[in-house]
């Protein structure tokens, strides 16, 4: 979902239909371009915080990040996560203000995992949702 916010022009809520199927193959086509802008976004939002500063020391730059910051799992990540469920700043993993703590219902693993959101988090379920909305209907309905 993060890709989203480097997509997003404004009209995320309005994407209906042929235009929905329309934005989807407007993003999929450039795929690489929207992700590489994405990271430096995330790294610029982010390049402060306690995780990624461990890793970079304040660099924002992409080859840095690579070489640098393992790929990780919610394990390694759960403490930052705790450590802000029982009182500490956002900035532990965001440059953000986390304003939900959402639950997963545990299917996967056996245990519920908590998930930090952000506000812009809903706006990207919205901007997915209609997206996809248009594609279902095509493949259930053929409208």
């Amino acid at each position: 979902l993060l890709f989203l916010s480097v997509t997003m022009d404004g009209k995320k809520l309005e994407y209906k239909g042929e235009e929905a199927l329309k934005e989807i193959e407007r993003l999929t086509m450039k795929a690489s371009e929207v992700q590489e802008s994405l990271l430096k976004q995330i790294l610029t939002h982010n390049r402060e915080t306690e995780y990624l500063n461990k890793f970079m020391r304040g660099e924002k730059n992409i080859t840095e990040f690579k070489s640098s910051v393992p790929v990780t799992t919610y394990e390694r990540i759960f403490p930052y996560i705790q450590r802000i469920a029982n009182g500490e700043d956002s900035s532990l993993i965001t440059g953000h203000q986390i304003t939900e703590m959402l639950c997963s219902s545990g299917t996967s693993g056996g245990e519920p995992k908590i998930m930090p959101s952000i506000a812009e988090d809903l706006e990207r379920r919205t901007f997915v949702y209609n997206l996809t909305m248009p594609i279902m209907n095509q493949l259930i309905y053929n409208t």
